[in-house]
């Protein structure tokens, strides 16, 4: 046993140094055989998990998947270790597995109640699966305990918090659920399955670039007058800026409805394992635009359950995570 973990620590060693020499195959080789010889070797599968992914390209599914489950060995070694938690989150992320990222997220929060990381990711989740009920509540556990918050935490917090009081108030009937065959947002995708999602950028041209060149071309004649007309010119300017900023936001958000519907329907198919999307809405022009803005890693799972032919099962939701398990304990 003991030769074992010396072997292990020597092939661990070998990969290091493989990797400083920029042979990433070799250290991959090495890395591995550290695995092998030392199954609780942490950092040996840390560094498999690494090096699964690669540097500059997209990763495959069968990359994501390798180094998921390196993660996953890190974690059940060493719970305390907060790059594998992050890495196995994103990667579960990256392919759709947006229910096994919650549940990853609240194991995470049962180590440690305090991590106001973990609570923040399952915020954003429950809020891409349009629980916003849900991400409310974990909210509220930020508050309400004082958790620790970095100043990158707190200006996502509060983008998060704007978000979901803003859809709690619209109401649950706006909120599309796509394992819902009868929901009027299929609808929607319908009529424009065969347009693509318009961005924010192109609506700001079409819509506010016409009056700023309309003012521009006025202002010429009262810069004339002096500096009070120049100072009238430019605020004038400033504030059609600031007011067409936030005209197009709101503008592209209700324009680009269905196709925030449509990430969501793919978004179920993922998490899911199984097809809710109609073969029809496939060939569009809405469908294939928002597929091809998807990771590699993603499109590659999406590809394999459309291929295998399994429908979503009749009242299918999402499995929600118990998070009353990871509640911070009350003082006495």
């Amino acid at each position: 046993m003991a030769d074992d973990k010396e072997r292990g620590e020597e092939h661990y060693l070998d990969a290091v140094e493989a990797l400083e020499g920029n042979d990433r195959d070799g250290a991959i080789s090495s890395a591995n055989k550290a695995c092998e010889c030392d199954p609780q070797n942490a950092e040996a599968w840390w560094l498999v998990s690494r090096l699964e992914l690669p540097e500059k390209t997209a990763p495959s599914l069968k990359q994501v998947a390798r180094s998921l489950r390196a993660c996953r060995k890190v974690i059940e070694i060493e719970p305390e270790h907060d790059q594998a938690w992050r890495q196995g989150a994103r990667l579960q992320e990256e392919i759709g597995l947006y229910e096994d990222a919650l549940e990853w997220w609240n194991q995470r929060r049962i180590i440690d109640p305090s991590d106001t990381e973990a609570v923040i990711e399952q915020t954003a989740l429950l809020v891409d699966l349009g629980y916003y009920d849900e991400a409310m509540d974990l909210l509220q556990v930020i508050f309400e305990n004082d958790l620790d918050l970095i100043p990158s935490q707190m200006s996502r917090l509060a983008r998060l918090h704007q978000l979901v009081q803003k859809a709690t108030q619209q109401g649950r009937l706006t909120h599309f659920r796509p394992w819902d065959k009868r929901d009027p947002g299929w609808e929607a995708i319908r009529m424009r399955s065969n347009k693509g999602p318009v961005s924010e950028t192109y609506l700001f041209l079409l819509m506010v670039v016409p009056f700023l060149v309309l003012e521009v071309w006025l202002s010429q004649g009262l810069n004339k007058a002096g500096w009070m007309g120049f100072c009238f010119s430019s605020c004038t300017i400033l504030l059609t800026v600031i007011l067409g900023i936030r005209f197009t936001k709101s503008l592209f958000h209700k324009v680009n409805r269905p196709a925030f519907n449509m990430i969501r329907a793919m978004d179920t198919e993922t998490t899911s394992g199984s097809k809710v999307i109609a073969p029809e809405l496939r060939l569009g022009r809405l469908y294939m635009s928002i597929l091809g803005r998807r990771p590699k890693a993603y499109q590659e799972r999406l590809i394999s359950i459309i291929e295998s032919g399994d429908d979503l099962p009749k009242g299918w939701k999402p499995t929600l995570p118990d998070f009353e398990m990871a509640l911070p304990e009350e003082e006495e």
